[in-house]
């Protein structure tokens, strides 16, 4: 019997799927919020993700339900589960990647290193942490923040009153989550996945670096990291995997800081951008391995193909014309990449794309990546 998947959400990673799912025979069905939704190839469904009987009426056709983001709201999720249909990742566990302060309540629970942190409700509470721990904090919206969006860097209280009084007008008793501010040496990811039967596998530990709080470049191997950091790596997203129960993949963004130790910092409980390189550059792909995990398969192997690998985005693109007008001259300068895009029109600091090289040394992977995805801007 031919299983089908249903995808809430048709970005990306939702088009990322299609390839693999193709090649294990699975039937795909993607929700998606607009027409001409990155995933418009398996886009059979257009609807609003937070009306339960729009994804109720998705997922009468489908064996599964997962997601291509973590926003469905959890009366929808639910919804879905009073209505027996089969949810991967289900909803207590996402509910923790949709709460930063419910995360890092958890995470600390399940004695899991994360920087010390506090629920704020005003200034003057705010005022004290920052005097508690150095006079500079980490500030974030509880909900709805990503690629840097929610989150502020801060020396006093004022520089956030703006959220304050945003989550007061609507009604909320405006709590902000405050966290120490991190000299951290390099942000470090760990992919990992699991099946709702409990098996569970890991991918090499991976560095990543930022730019305007948007994930830039993935490098895999993490460079010059020890075998003792992978292990410590690993065993924290096992821990947190199976103490939330999530299934599918599960991606723990880390610091790493100045003394070798590790500390959470973000969840996401599906593919990320920091397991692109999986691809082209792992025995199976994360968007394979997810297909697989959230319908009880067993997984695959996660074991690089090359020695190093790096993926380089595409943000912005070109000033005229899309990426695809480029690729005669791209192709051919750099036949070694691997280019991919997301079928999206250009637009400042948007992710439209990324580029993948594998190659024996690290510093030809990278040349490679950057070159290519450098030449796509045009």
């Amino acid at each position: 019997m031919t299983i089908t998947i249903g995808v809430i959400g048709g970005g990306q990673l939702a088009r990322m799927m299609i390839p693999p799912a193709v090649e294990l025979g699975l039937r795909l069905r993607v929700l998606a919020e607009t027409e001409g939704a990155s995933a418009a190839l398996a886009a059979d469904a257009v609807g609003d993700y937070r009306d339960a009987g729009t994804v109720l009426a998705f997922a009468r056709e489908v064996d599964v339900i997962t997601f291509d983001h973590e926003h469905v709201p959890q009366p929808v999720l639910a919804a879905l589960v009073d209505a027996g249909v089969a949810v991967h990742p289900g909803p207590e566990a996402l509910a923790v990647a949709q709460d930063k302060l419910l995360m890092r309540s958890r995470l600390s629970a399940l004695g899991v290193p994360v920087p010390r942190w506090a629920a704020v409700t005003g200034e003057a509470e705010l005022a004290a942490f920052l005097d508690a721990h150095g006079g500079k904090a980490v500030v974030k919206t509880p909900r709805g923040g990503y690629d840097g969006k929610g989150v502020r860097v801060v020396e006093e209280p004022a520089q956030v009153a703006d959220w304050f009084a945003s989550a007061q007008e609507d009604g909320n008793p405006g709590v902000l989550l405050a966290e120490e501010f991190v000299p951290f040496r390099r942000e470090l990811a760990q992919l990992v996945a699991r099946r709702p039967s409990g098996q569970l596998v890991a991918w090499p530990l991976v560095q990543t670096v930022q730019a305007g709080g948007v994930c830039a470049e993935v490098y895999a191997p993490a460079p010059g990291a020890d075998p003792g950091l992978g292990e410590r790596a690993e065993q924290i997203a096992r821990t947190i995997a199976e103490g939330l129960g999530v299934t599918g993949v599960l991606a723990v963004e880390l610091f790493e800081t100045e003394d070798g130790s590790l500390l959470v910092n973000e969840l996401a409980m599906r593919p990320h951008n920091s397991g692109h390189w999986t691809i082209e550059g792992s025995v199976t792909s994360q968007f394979e391995q997810h297909l697989r995990a959230v319908a009880d398969l067993p997984l695959g192997a996660t074991e690089a193909r090359a020695p190093s690998v790096v993926m380089v985005n595409v943000l912005g693109g070109p000033a005229e014309g899309t990426i695809e007008d480029l690729y005669p001259e791209v192709l051919g300068l750099y036949p070694a990449a691997k280019v991919h895009s997301y079928g999206k029109a250009p637009r400042p600091g948007r992710k439209l794309g990324h580029v993948t090289a594998c190659a024996e040394r690290f510093d030809s992977a990278l040349s490679i990546a950057r070159g290519a995805a450098s030449a796509l801007l045009g």
